[in-house]
This record gives structure tokens, C-alpha cells and sequence, in this order.
């Protein structure tokens, strides 16, 4: 769609202000799921204590070329962080206290995989600063987890989550996917009744992406990946949603289900279109209207971080390219987009007078409605089951 931004000479300037959120890249895992096409490599004859020390690097080289006020949320993600040993963990985490002020009440999330969180790691966990954990769980069904290559078992979620509550940890979540190859829609009931036994605060679901460079790509392309049909993986999607709702959690974003005061705070950064640092190999970051990428192998990764920022590319984000961005990741969240946090991004800039038509479209769709306070707009019932069209709208 044509920009009306580009048919004036007035163009405001995007609202920067220096991060307050951390993600932390570890790209080690113990096996590669066949799905996955995550910046991931297989931990086993890695050279993961040089990768700390280059990591260590870009975080002094980081802070020297664009200081930190103080950091609200961490979020370490991979990969599988949980992969190194806890010596490795500490050291990790002690260099991120080391080199970012961390708020007092700082959500640090760290996503893991079942079976690799030992007592002895949770507690390296928990002294280096940990307060969340992300368990990747996907199914509690052991011949859906075999399919997609996970190599857990349905038991070490369980085991895994009460291990982490014994270790003190109250901010948990796991997550799970539907639309798998030859999942059943009461295979979905089963997963989604044995995660809500484990009373956890947070849940996130998402569907399945079949992504380049990956197994499941290869073998979709040779018509051998057995998916549900569409109804289907609609059926399952409600399904979620009605069970979560009923449980009392909150539907906050489309893939994220918490119960209050529970949401993610790090994952709302991105939702809102704000700064962040990103670092480690292949970490995305986007601070002071710039987006960068990082080097992706873990040997090139550790050459160039020693010895400069290790940039793949960077890129200026035009003003038009960050307000469609924040249209984009805001209808995500149940609250929507409005006015004020608009013209604070973007220097008083009116969300009706750039994106009207668009809007109005959407409305009359019934995948919009306004919002009266604060003004502004979110996706109705129906726009929640088909949010691409709408994000579509702005790009």
C-alpha cells in the first residue's frame, strides 16, 4: 500500500531512547528439532567457553559504544541456554551483571528444555540473576514429541517444572504447538489438560510454521509432511483459547495466554515496537532507528566479536517502515494500538490521518474495532483467527 507519509514533505522522527530490554543469544542445543530453524547449532565438540569469552567481548564493546540506563528485562533464548554446565552459567550470567544495570525488580527470563535443568543448574540459575524460565514442552503426547525431534519425553516437563519450583522459581512457562504432522484435535485436548495440571502462570501457543532450511521444509516439499487441514488447526487454535479463558488466564497476545501481572514484560518490548539490545550469534537488536543482525556461525561469530561489534548487517528504519512496524506487532497484544503511545514514538504523529483507509477497511472486515480509551484500535474475535490479513494491511 502507498505510504501517505510519502506524499508529504513533513516527515516525524522516530522517538528514540536508549534500551531497556536485553536479549541474549546461545546458539547451542542438544539436538536440532526437525522444525527449527533458529540460529542453532548441536552443543556436542563446540568451542562454548570461547563463545562466553566473545560474548563477553560484544557486551564490553556493546555498553562502550551505547551505555545502558538500566535494563528491565533479559531475555536469554537460543538455541538452549540451559545447555551449558553450571560453571558456564555462572560466569555467563555474572558477565551480564557485570556489564548491564540491572533493575531491581528485573525480569530474567531464560528459556529451557526439558531434561536439562538439573538442581545443581537451576540454582546456578537462580544465584546468577534467573527469576522466569521458558520450558519448551510442544506436546505431552511421546509420538507427537518423537515426530517433530524433540527428544524429550511428556515425564521430564513434569519433572522438569517441579524441579524448577523446588529450586524457588514461581514465573514459569512452557510451550506448546498445534497444526503438528498427523496431530488429532484430541490429541491437542490431552496436551492442553496435562499443561493446565501444572498450574503455571504463563502458556504460549503457537501453531505450526513449516520454515525454510529445516526437515519438515524438505520433506513438505516432497509432499511427505502429513498436516491437519485448516478447519482443523483452526478447531485447535479455539480450543486454546476457550480452555485458557476458562481457566482463568488472560488472552493478552495472540499466542500468549497469563494470568495478571504474569505477562511477558520482555516479549511486550517487541509488541510495542521499542529498543532493545541484541547480542550473540545471529541476535537481531534495534536501538536508535537501527536494526542489526549479527554473524551466525559460532567460529566466524567468535572471530569478528573479539575484535569489533560482530555486525552482519545493519540497517536505518525509515520512519514510514517503523510506524507500519508498530501497527504490525501492536494488534498483536489484546490492548491493541493507540494514539498516545503512536505520537510518543513518532513526534506527535496522528495514527488516523497515516493509516485511515487501512483502518476503516478493516473495520468494515469486522477484523478491527475502535477503542475509546485510550483511543485507538484492536483486533475483534474475528480479527484474533485471522491476523495476518490485518498485519498484511501495513506492511
Amino acid at each position: 500500500m502507498e505510504h501517505p507519509l510519502n506524499t508529504t514533505n513533513h516527515v516525524p522522527a522516530v522517538h528514540e531512547w536508549t534500551p531497556r530490554a536485553l536479549y541474549i543469544h546461545i546458539p547451542f542445543c542438544t539436538n536440532k528439532c526437525f522444525y527449527c530453524d533458529f540460529n542453532s547449532y548441536v552443543a556436542a565438540g563446540q568451542p562454548i567457553d570461547a563463545y562466553l569469552d566473545a560474548l563477553e567481548n560484544e557486551m564490553k564493546l556493546t555498553v562502550a559504544e551505547h551505555p545502558p540506563t538500566i535494563i528491565n528485562t533479559v531475555f536469554v533464548g537460543g538455541g538452549t541456554p540451559t545447555v551449558l554446565t553450571p560453571p558456564q552459567m555462572t560466569r555467563f550470567l555474572s558477565s551480564v551483571k557485570k556489564y548491564f544495570p540491572l533493575a531491581d525488580d528485573v525480569e530474567f527470563t531464560m528459556e529451557a528444555n526439558p531434561g536439562t535443568t538439573d538442581m545443581e543448574k537451576l540454582k546456578a540459575m537462580r544465584e546468577g540473576g534467573v527469576n522466569r524460565i521458558s520450558f519448551g514442552a510442544q506436546t505431552f503426547d511421546d509420538g507427537l514429541l518423537a515426530t517433530i525431534g524433540r527428544i524429550h519425553a511428556a515425564q521430564d516437563v513434569i519433572e522438569s517444572i517441579a524441579n524448577a519450583k523446588a529450586a524457588g522459581f514461581t514465573n514459569l512457562s512452557i510451550d506448546l504447538m498445534f497444526g503438528l504432522p498427523n496431530q488429532t484435535l484430541q490429541q491437542l485436548k490431552d496436551s492442553v489438560t496435562k499443561a493446565l495440571e501444572l498450574d503455571l502462570p504463563h502458556y504460549s501457543l503457537y501453531g505450526l510454521k513449516v520454515e525454510e532450511n529445516t526437515l519438515f521444509h524438505r520433506l513438505y516439499q516432497r509432499d511427505e509432511l502429513p498436516l491437519p487441514e485448516e478447519d482443523d488447526e483452526l478447531a485447535m487454535y479455539e480450543h486454546l483459547m476457550e480452555r485458557l479463558g476458562n481457566a482463568g488466564y488472560r488472552h493478552y497476545e495472540i499466542s500468549n495466554f497469563a494470568r495478571p501481572g504474569f505477562e511477558s514484560q520482555h516479549n511486550t518490548t517487541y509488541w510495542h515496537n521499542e529498543p532493545y539490545y541484541g547480542l550473540g550469534a545471529g541476535a537481531h537488536g534495534y536501538l536508535l532507528g537501527q536494526r542489526h543482525v549479527n554473524i551466525k556461525g559460532v567460529q566466524p561469530y567468535i572471530e569478528s566479536a573479539n575484535k569489533a561489534l560482530p555486525r552482519l548487517e545493519q540497517n536505518n528504519v525509515s520512519v514510514e517502515e517503523a510506524m507500519g512496524d508498530f501497527m504490525m506487532v501492536g494488534l498483536r497484544l489484546q490492548e491493541g494500538v493507540d494514539q498516545l503511545s503512536f505520537e510518543r514514538q513518532f513526534n506527535g504523529a496522528n495514527l488516523e490521518e497515516l493509516f485511515g483507509e487501512a483502518l476503516q477497511k478493516l473495520q468494515k472486515q469486522g477484523l478491527l474495532e475502535k477503542v475509546e480509551q485510550p483511543a485507538g484500535y484492536r483486533l475483534t474475535s474475528k480479527g484474533i483467527l485471522f491476523g495476518n490479513e490485518v498485519f498484511g494491511a501495513f506492511v
